[in-house]
């Protein structure tokens, strides 16, 4: 198979679902719903955070942030896809193919900083109460938001630029969306050098925040055992368990579609994967954060209170 022409003008045809097209349609509705979902949930999550000042606090600062990013990434894949599986058009241009990379890595690494700096909140939280306003200090969370999109924007210019340099055969992406693994798949000439340095920016915006993570609620169980009370442990596992789920989820399926080596990278079972964290997760991270939490619901009927009196 001879190099592609990797150019402006170049075209890559997105193979999605059509292997299995007995199931493209149920994936078109069912996906078309979760979109709506996803929008639906991360919408009300922002609008809620900016319109009650009892959620003016850190945490909810930085779940709308979340909550942004899930919309953003949602939506830089899911019309593509809606559109491959009604095989309406299955193409996309080699600088489309490009940008959507780009865009894709940038919101993924930059989710991964902000449940970074999401679970140093709960470690202040739980572990340094007194001091938590104090620690989590308005101008503080505004940096560390700005260095978690700086960092994630940085992350995916390294990673798309090494990978723009990479020779690819082939114009088939089996894939529903531009994907680095898939990318990888198609390199034809020895990028053993370039694949390395791509694999460590990986392990940098992936297992390295993982690691933190893990050490923060490691921290904040030790703390969580010490109280004495009932209700003073349900709490603190109240305000950590919601967030330690999603990380659960998140760095679970980052892991494998990023951390394996390409050779056991299963094109086939990646593309589910990516369903998962694409759509699933997104949608879900709404009820995760919001079903058992009491001051979401309130801050709800707050809302819905003001804008029956007004009307």
């Amino acid at each position: 198979m001879g190099s592609f022409n990797i150019s402006l003008g170049g075209v890559f045809i997105l193979v999605g679902f059509s292997d299995w097209p007995q199931l493209e349609i149920i994936f078109f509705v069912y996906i078309l719903i979760f979109y709506f979902f996803t929008l639906f949930g991360n919408t009300a999550i922002i609008a809620l955070s900016r319109m009650d000042p009892q959620l003016h606090t850190p945490m909810y600062f930085f779940l709308s942030h979340l909550s942004f990013l899930d919309l953003c990434y949602t939506t830089s894949t899911v019309p593509q896809l809606l559109i491959n599986l009604r095989g309406l058009d299955r193409t996309i241009t080699y600088g489309g193919c490009v940008a959507q990379l780009f865009i894709v890595l940038a919101l993924g690494s930059t989710e991964s900083l902000i449940l970074v700096v999401m679970a140093f909140d709960r470690y202040a939280a739980v572990c340094r109460p007194l001091h938590y306003m104090t620690i989590m200090h308005p101008l503080l969370c505004q940096a560390l938001a700005v260095v978690s999109w700086m960092g994630g924007l940085m992350n995916s210019l390294i990673q798309t630029s090494l990978m723009m340099t990479m020779p690819l055969c082939g114009h088939r992406l089996n894939h529903f969306f531009c994907e680095m693994p898939v990318f990888l798949k198609l390199a034809c000439e020895d990028t053993e050098g370039t694949e390395a340095k791509m694999f460590v920016a990986r392990v940098v915006i992936v297992a390295i925040p993982a690691v933190l993570i893990l050490g923060s609620y490691a921290q904040i169980a030790r703390a969580v055992l010490k109280v004495k009370s009932t209700a003073g442990r349900r709490k603190a596992i109240g305000t950590c368990g919601s967030h330690l789920l999603v990380v659960s989820l998140f760095y679970g399926s980052a892991t494998y579609t990023y951390l394996q080596p390409k050779d056991s990278y299963s094109e086939s079972n990646g593309k589910f994967i990516a369903l998962f964290y694409t759509i699933i997760i997104p949608m879900l991270n709404p009820l995760i954060y919001t079903l058992r939490n009491k001051d979401v619901k309130g801050a709800l009927w707050r809302v819905l209170g003001r804008g029956t009196a007004t009307g």
